[in-house]
């Protein structure tokens, strides 16, 4: 299957809401490598296998259809040969049934398509789909490494600011307050990883607006009175780099509100 096809797979089962927290972070990761690397995506006999069951999708059989005997050619049931062409029926059914449902699932197709393009490069933003844009989205700006210090994977405290950052696109383990042993070693390693990457790079910062109820912005009902911005270095998003090295997941919220927070790393 070509990689146009699986990511609009992808897509529509992250549209669909049903999914485990495993199995979106799953879909999440390879959707990615496969903009990433297009046709040169690689995947494990195991990740395609599990791809396909989570997609719904039943890949045609790519053996040959078992010839009948030469000496018993009249015999070969006819129900035997009807089976054979049923892996091509399904798709078809598949197929049928996914353009009857593409009205119900329209925005959910923009909105996932507006994610992946937000993790995957988020200095551009799709001018025809305003509906998921941040609000009050500021420009970059240049930013010093004495302007500020890390608090966490996902947070930093400007200077002279009452409350710190939040990192938007994606959430780190917790280094403060984990959940178990193995949270709180990746959320040093994504701490110490964040610390890295601002030491010698050009940096930048975009504030954004929070995903929070309107009015609430500024006070700690939304975002705990954090602000929310995107910190960059060499124009590369930091949350791209640490999803892409397994120290955090993508957590992307919409305009006033956000998921659950992705915390798999006790399960």
């Amino acid at each position: 299957m070509e990689p146009v096809d699986l990511k609009s797979r992808i897509e529509i089962a992250l549209g669909r809401g049903h999914l485990s927290q495993w199995q979106r972070t799953f879909l999440v990761d390879i959707h990615a490598r496969l903009v990433k690397y297009g046709t040169n995506t690689r995947l494990t006999d195991k990740q395609r296998a599990k791809l396909f069951e989570i997609i719904g999708y039943v890949p045609p059989s790519s053996h040959a259809p078992p010839q009948p005997r030469p000496s018993r050619p009249s015999q070969l049931p006819r129900w035997r040969r009807q089976r054979r062409r049923s892996p091509l029926a399904r798709e078809a059914r598949y197929l049928a049934g996914r353009f009857a449902r593409a009205f119900g699932f329209a925005l959910a197709l923009v909105v996932g398509s507006l994610i992946y393009s937000y993790v995957n490069n988020p200095n551009t933003t799709s001018p025809s789909s305003p509906a998921l844009a941040l609000p009050n989205a500021g420009s970059l700006k240049p930013l010093a490494r004495s302007q500020f210090t890390i608090t966490d994977g996902d947070t930093i405290r400007l200077d002279g600011a009452a409350k710190g950052t939040r990192l938007v696109g994606f959430n780190t383990p917790e280094s403060i307050e984990p959940r178990c042993g193995a949270e709180a070693d990746l959320g040093r390693r994504a701490k110490a990883r964040l610390k890295e990457l601002v030491a010698a790079a050009e940096l930048e910062l975009k504030m954004v607006a929070c995903a929070c109820p309107p009015g609430t912005e500024g006070t700690d009902k939304c975002n705990y009175g954090r602000s929310c911005g995107s910190l960059f270095v060499d124009g590369r998003d930091v949350g791209e780099v640490l999803v892409s090295e397994g120290l955090a997941v993508p957590f992307v919220c919409g305009s006033t509100s956000c998921p659950p927070t992705p915390r798999p790393w006790c399960e």
